[in-house]
Formats: C-alpha cells, structure tokens, sequence
C-alpha cells in the first residue's frame, strides 16, 4: 500500500502571528559626571559611593544594566525585561576613572554619549561650571574597548531646536562620522544635547542613520529616534529609585508608547 508524502497535520498549537503591540518605553536611566558633588549647581553628578549603591540596587533586584543598544535588540526579540539602559552624557573623563571599575564590579555595561568636537577639552557649556574635563580619543577607546557603547552627543553641545541647517547637520552627521573614526566602531545611538528636541532635529538624526536617539521627556515625538530618560542624581536613594522605577512601569499619561520594544 503506498504511503502518503503529505506531511502528517500539526497538532501543537497554531503560532501567534498577530502584531506585537507597542510597549513602554524601556528604562533608561541618565547620568552625567562620577565624582565630587560638593559645587554641583545643575545636578548632574553623582558620588561614586552612590553610584556603587544604586547599582547594587539594580542586582538585588534583579536588573542589569545594558547599554542602550543591547537593550532595544533585546526588547525587539521580546526579552531583556530584567534589563535597564544606563546612559552617560557628555564623556567626562571621571567615566573611565570613577564610573568604568563600578559598571565592572555589577556586571554591567552602558552607553557612554561623548563630543567628538571637545576631546580632551572640558564643559564649557555650563556657565556656572565646575569646570570637568572631558574624555580625550585614547579614553574614549580604552572605554569602548571594556564593551561601552558609544554614542554621539553632537560636536559641541548645542541646542539643536536653535541651529541652523548647516550647524544642525554638522553636530548631528558629521559628529557621527568623526566618533566612529575616533573609537574604531560604528555609531548607532545620539543623544539630544539638552535633551532639547524638536521634530527639525528627529528628522536630522534620522537622516544621518542613527537607529535610535535619548531625549529626557520627547512628549508626542516619543519613538526609537526620541527616547525618554530617567535622571539619576546623588539624591537618588533606594527608595527613589524604586518609585521613580514604579511610576515607569504604570500606564503612561503623556508619553506615547514605542514600536518594536
């Protein structure tokens, strides 16, 4: 009697094809300078004994810290829910000295956004400084080289909504081009000097290839290229950081949610 080739029906569930919703937007945590925050006037420096303890939160809790990129790959597979992005603007150089050993010690990895435009320079943006230095070439590699990310933060730290066309494409494209000559790697993230955004400015980071982009708080232009961010600061205690992780996890009231994490 001859056998049929036809292969013998499944009998295991049919696989889910229907579209994946959009989910929150993933956590990502900001941070700026690792060091002394005696004269700290805009916040943006957090002690390394405190960096070392909300780390540690992080573990006990079961969360790692990821840079930004791993942490997209892994929510657009439907996995890293034990994940949270760790960000730090500006490539201060306290970063390789202070915040590298730190992320070491917990496992953990993060995006480091730098001004190829200011290496080895310092913040001469903030008024009130203190004045820190930032992150030279070698720093900036020697950090890529322990598994940081790098992203760009622009050449030189402007508001981007206040440039014109040329400045806009040079701070967005052309420091793009520069940082992956510097650091040896491609460039995938950018980071919104500011974290001032308008859609101008979406429209030029995506037109110079990035696949993602942080912001602070993008509102209605909240998507890969616009992500929100938390700030961390030395104030940020335990029990402030569980509320402010709380309070991301509940259904957003103004921040749109992002397709394909």
């Amino acid at each position: 009697m001859p056998v049929s080739a036809d292969p013998a029906p499944s009998t295991g569930p049919a696989p889910d094809t229907r579209p994946r919703r959009p989910g929150p937007p993933p956590w990502v945590a900001m941070y700026h300078s690792v060091g002394d925050c005696s004269h700290d006037p805009y916040r943006v420096t957090v002690s390394p004994h405190r960096l070392d303890r909300q780390l540690g939160w992080l573990r006990r809790r079961g969360l790692r810290g990821v840079g930004v990129r791993e942490l997209l790959a892994a929510r657009a597979r439907g996995a890293g829910r034990d994940l949270v992005g760790l960000t730090f603007d500006d490539g201060y150089a306290d970063f390789v000295a202070q915040a590298l050993p730190l992320l070491r010690r917990h496992a953990c990895s993060a995006t480091l956004f730098v001004l190829p435009g200011r290496l080895g320079g310092d913040n001469a943006w903030d008024p009130l400084g203190p004045r820190r230095p930032l992150l030279s070439a070698a720093g900036i590699r020697r950090a890529a080289a322990e598994g940081v990310e790098i992203g760009s933060h622009g050449l030189t730290h402007v508001d981007l909504t206040r440039a014109d066309d040329a400045l806009l494409h040079a701070e967005v494209s052309d420091s793009r081009a520069l940082l992956s000559e510097v650091a040896g790697t491609p460039v995938h993230g950018f980071c919104y000097p500011y974290g001032k955004i308008d859609r101008r400015a979406v429209d030029a980071v995506r037109a110079a290839g990035y696949t993602y982009a942080c912001a602070v708080d993008p509102g209605d232009l909240t998507g890969l290229l616009a992500l929100p961010r938390v700030h961390v600061g030395e104030r940020d205690t335990a029990w402030r950081l569980h509320l402010k992780h709380l309070l991301h996890r509940l259904p957003p009231l103004r921040r749109r949610p992002v397709e394909g994490v």
